[in-house]
């Protein structure tokens, strides 16, 4: 039934949030963010972060940071999620503040580049998250471009060449 359905709102990797209307049943969940299903609670509000608990595992691409109140990562969710309101005994709609709060939070797609044996996390640009493909490469290249400037040159051998 159509009246069965609950709102929440989904962050996808590289995009930002929107609304949708999903079942509550298991597999339909499960089916959401693409793998066994598991709750998170790291706000205050009745709400819950559920995503796929193998993400990281599985090699999904990583998709927001979650920070403390000092703003520092703590944690990073890899693929697809969605927020979803939490009633007396299970999901249910995320209240309309809810979702202005949490789309505000998630608005800003983040791009995860590994630098020098770290992890740095960059907002990506609006007008690339509009072309839904942001030109990962473009930061990539730039950012090694930066290291290779400041490295030290090799010199090569004719037998290396």
């Amino acid at each position: 039934m159509e009246n069965d359905k609950i709102t929440v709102l989904m962050v996808e990797p590289e995009k930002k949030p929107y609304v949708k209307e999903v079942d509550p049943g298991l597999s339909s969940l499960q089916h959401e963010v693409g793998g066994y299903i598991q709750a998170v609670y790291p706000f205050a509000e009745p709400v819950a972060i559920i995503c796929d608990e193998e993400a990281k595992l599985t090699g999904k691409p990583l998709n927001r940071a979650l920070r403390d109140e000092d703003g520092d990562i703590y944690d990073i969710v890899a693929g697809k999620f969605f927020i979803v309101g939490l009633g007396e005994e299970d999901f249910s709609s995320l209240h309309p503040d809810h979702i202005k709060k949490f789309s505000d939070l998630f608005k800003t797609p983040e791009l995860f580049v590994r630098m020098n044996g770290k992890l740095v996390v960059l907002p990506m640009e609006e007008e690339r998250v509009k072309a839904k493909k942001p030109s990962v490469l473009q930061k990539l290249n730039q950012l090694k471009s930066d290291e290779t400037r400041t490295a030290p040159k090799k010199a090569h051998s004719k037998e290396e060449r």
